[in-house]
């Protein structure tokens, strides 16, 4: 599939364009990881599972793929976490991170090539702000290292802003040891009450990284100079991507960084923006414990297209559970056993590839499963079986224990779900709202799925 033409949106030129790779047989791409001072949202998780995707698609297209996703362990976020709950700053990073990979690891989300620690980089960062400050682009001042805005003369090309424009539209830190209100922290000295861990010498005092120089040291180290895509949420495009361009091209010479700069969209809640003040912060555990599927989980996140802005809610979310459910009708135990990774690419394979070529265009790639679920429940096609279970593996959608839970049905005891759907009944006609939530509630953590239609209400095993 080498020749296959990849379309993708580069918001560096603000337009859709066909990839065209530094090397013709190794795609590097680096995608900005978790910041480890609270578990991931489904903010977080969308960003993970839509780099995850464009992962599993070019390694289907090119003979090499160096995947890089940093995780950044030292930060103030985690400093103001790690006090707040009165443990250390190792002990919260190592809990997070844990969680972090129980989490990714129920959506189906592949490990990269590197996942760098900013913490075991902090030599390569330090290296790099001494050749900005000796290229001229940085400068010390009350124990900061700055990098100079003004020095660089196409910053705001990513973001398509002028200075005014970002200093206007952005909350940036006031501070009169800058030059430039824009001027961002390149080395920042320590506190008293800085936790040990979080302190790192350096040739201007003891002090911690600013978040941006990470990412640059960090992807130089393992993809050199210039390399072919970068990624990240919308949220990063400025200050955070703005900076790591600038910082980069100044810090090292003929260095264009990233080709191809791809930003997935926001996500709200019920049209809201997701926050904690709003009470509607929803994080992959969450979910979780509610009895919802890791691969339920993935295909919501994957239902709309990377780019546009996606709306969590609870009818999204049924419909991704119907969608797998459905598809998962058309197989049992056996097509799973028999079905192999080492069968040629074919077919609907081939189609699905050529749906996400153009910038990774999931909803149409989606949109097809649920064409050829139609045919296949007609003719009971097997090869086109063997292709559809070969493409739910590519897209990180199977999930053996599912095939399982079809088959825990014969041991559920009828007689004990349908006298709670009647007392559940019994209690919406006296308005015990809290007792009928409740019982949903116990069913759905059993595997039970309750549905209220015109007609009553059915269950179903999940």
């Amino acid at each position: 599939m080498k020749d296959l033409p990849i379309k993708i949106f580069n918001t560096l030129g603000h337009k859709e364009e066909f990839l065209k790779a530094i090397d013709p047989n190794h795609l590097r791409m680096y995608v900005c990881g978790p910041t480890v001072y609270d578990l991931p949202h489904l903010g977080n998780a969308r960003s993970i599972v839509v780099y995850d995707i464009w992962f599993r698609f070019f390694k289907e297209i090119f003979p090499q793929v160096t995947y890089v996703r940093n995780i950044t362990d030292v930060d103030d976020k985690i400093n103001a976490a790690a006090k707040e709950q009165k443990i250390s700053i190792q002990t919260l990073t190592q809990k997070i991170i844990e969680g972090f990979y129980r989490d990714i690891d129920a959506l189906n989300v592949l490990r990269p090539t590197h996942e760098p620690r900013a913490t075991n980089h902090i030599s390569e960062m330090i290296t790099m702000i001494e050749q900005l400050i000796k290229n001229g682009f940085a400068y010390e001042s009350a124990g900061h290292v700055l990098f100079d805005v003004n020095s660089y003369k196409e910053y705001g090309q990513l973001s398509n802003r002028s200075l005014d424009e970002m200093i206007a539209g952005s909350r940036v830190e006031i501070a009169t040891y800058k030059k430039n209100p824009l001027d961002f922290v390149l080395w920042k000295p320590s506190a008293l009450e800085d936790d040990i861990s979080s302190i790192f010498e350096s040739p201007w005092g003891k002090g911690r990284p600013g978040w941006h120089i990470e990412c640059s040291a960090m992807s130089f180290k393992y993809l050199g100079a210039n390399f072919d895509i970068h990624g990240g949420g919308a949220d990063l495009q400025f200050p955070h991507h703005e900076n790591e361009i600038a910082q980069t091209r100044c810090a090292i010479k003929d260095s264009h960084f990233a080709s191809y700069w791809i930003h997935n969209g926001f996500l709200t809640v019920d049209g809201e923006k997701m926050s904690k003040s709003l009470k509607n912060f929803i994080t992959v555990k969450d979910l979780f414990d509610k009895g919802v599927s890791g691969i339920v989980i993935r295909y919501l996140l994957l239902s709309t297209h990377y780019r546009k802005p996606f709306d969590y809610n609870q009818k999204a979310l049924d419909d991704a559970k119907k969608s797998i459910e459905k598809f998962y009708s058309l197989f049992d135990e056996n097509d799973l056993k028999s079905y192999s990774k080492t069968e040629k690419k074919e077919g609907l394979f081939l189609e699905i590839l050529k749906e996400l070529s153009n910038d990774l265009n999931t909803s149409k790639a989606f949109a097809l499963l649920h064409e050829k679920f139609k045919e296949i429940k007609s003719g009971n096609n097997q090869n086109l079986k063997n292709q559809f279970l070969q493409v739910f593996d590519f897209l990180g959608l199977m999930d053996v224990n599912f095939f399982g839970k079809k088959s825990e049905l014969n041991n559920v005891d009828e007689f004990y779900i349908n006298s709670q759907i009647a007392l559940r009944i019994k209690a919406k006609q006296e308005k015990n709202w809290q007792l009928a939530d409740q019982i949903r509630k116990d069913l759905l953590e059993k595997g039970i799925v309750l549905e209220d239609t015109k007609e009553g209400t059915s269950w179903k095993s999940v």
